[in-house]
């Protein structure tokens, strides 16, 4: 019989997906993350460690599978918590829940559970594996979820072969309205529990609250640029070369305060990303202010008025070559080679049309149509139709 260890969070999705290992005759043992202590800085109803620890219990006594607790906290600082602190010092937002995915459940979580004996790693997380045998090697195919509304795989676009090779997707091929029908019908606990939201593992926590744990307030200005201004002007790229186009659709705009007016004050440009519109606390305009950009080294947020505003899109990004990386290394580009894929660069986004250009730098990725908030430290996966096969921190 193998074994399979599954990451019981306290919420229905995991707690199915052990019901249906058990099912299909795997012996299941429930693992509980302890990923937090700081209570000061999580909106405690919002999901608070405690009860999902005694709702994973309670599901694992109803279905008769071992369970413990295993404290991560100090690894989850080392790697998820103080990479956080950095990336925002630096200005960039960071994305945790898949830095979490790669660093904690599937590294960190894995070992523990390949020493327990296990045989498989198993969550609750809405996507496929598909293995596939390509000249005597088996090929592990990151697919999304069947339930489009609930496809993770945007989640687990660090992952590489050897973590695939021992993972298991129980409710990939469900929908969540399955996954809660099956939850009732056994008499879990937690069949009509909320999503958790924030945090891996964590919950919900006050963004600000927690950055101000390192990184304190400090006043800058808010200086808003017009829509009209000479910055958006678009130039002909006629006879421009592919280079010279993926390097122009990036529309690295360095503004400066003489761009604009100023229209507010902050309490640190690093506590802001791109795209963001609430928390500016500034009235009096016809329509929203949303962030165009930070500048953590002079303390400057520039907004611009309407999300249609032009400083808010591009029409490329690029990837470093130090922080690509893919899932299906026999797929690789090298140097001038390109392909076209579908991409997202946020978590729920429906994927868009797009290109991959190799140069030395890194990998460019070329959108059909212009994207808006393109956001540094965040990530872009790329796909060959429902198959996550690389991704990437956007620089």
């Amino acid at each position: 019989m193998k074994k399979v260890v599954i990451a019981l969070s306290g919420g229905v999705d995991s707690s199915v997906a052990a019901y249906l290992l058990k099912k299909q005759g795997y012996h299941v043992i429930g693992l509980f993350m302890k990923n937090w202590h700081d209570e000061s800085v999580t909106i405690s109803k919002e999901c608070p460690w405690l009860d999902d620890s005694n709702d994973a219990m309670i599901v694992a006594q109803n279905l008769k599978i071992p369970f413990q607790t295993v404290d991560l906290s100090k690894e989850y600082n080392t790697r998820i918590i103080q990479y956080m602190f950095r990336e925002y010092k630096h200005g960039r937002t960071p994305n945790p829940d898949i830095l979490c995915n790669r660093e904690i459940k599937f590294d960190i979580f894995m070992k523990i559970a390949l020493d327990l004996g296990a045989d498989f790693v198993a969550t609750g997380h809405y996507s496929r594996i598909n293995r596939e045998k390509k000249e005597k090697i088996i090929i592990h195919k990151l697919i999304s979820g069947v339930d489009k509304s609930k496809d993770q795989s945007y989640f687990l676009c660090q992952l590489n072969q050897k973590q695939l090779s021992r993972i298991l997707f129980p409710i990939g091929n469900l929908k969540k309205t399955d996954v809660r029908k099956i939850a009732n019908d056994i008499g879990l606990v937690n069949a009509e529990k909320k999503d958790s939201q924030g945090l891996c593992f964590v919950g919900k926590v006050k963004l600000p609250d927690f950055l101000m744990q390192k990184l304190k307030p400090k006043e800058g200005l808010i200086i808003e640029i017009d829509s009209s201004s000479d910055l958006y002007k678009k130039k002909s790229d006629v006879s421009l070369t592919i280079k010279e186009k993926l390097i122009k659709g990036l529309r690295n705009i360095n503004y400066k305060i003489g761009d604009g007016r100023e229209v507010g004050k902050h309490n640190g440009a690093f506590y802001f990303t791109i795209g963001q519109r609430k928390g500016l606390r500034i009235g009096g305009s016809k329509k929203p202010l949303f962030v165009l950009q930070t500048d953590v080294e002079n303390n400057i947020v520039y907004v611009g008025m309407g999300k249609d505003h032009p400083g808010l899109y591009r029409d490329a990004l690029l990837v470093d070559s130090n922080e690509e990386h893919w899932i299906r290394e026999d797929l690789k580009l090298s140097y001038k080679e390109s392909m076209i894929i579908m991409a997202r660069i946020r978590y729920r986004q429906p994927l868009q049309k797009a290109s991959l250009f190799r140069y030395k730098e890194g990998i460019y990725v070329l959108f059909d149509k212009p994207q808006s908030s393109i956001t540094k430290g965040q990530f872009v996966a790329w796909y060959i139709e429902n198959e996550l096969i690389g991704s990437g921190v956007i620089s």
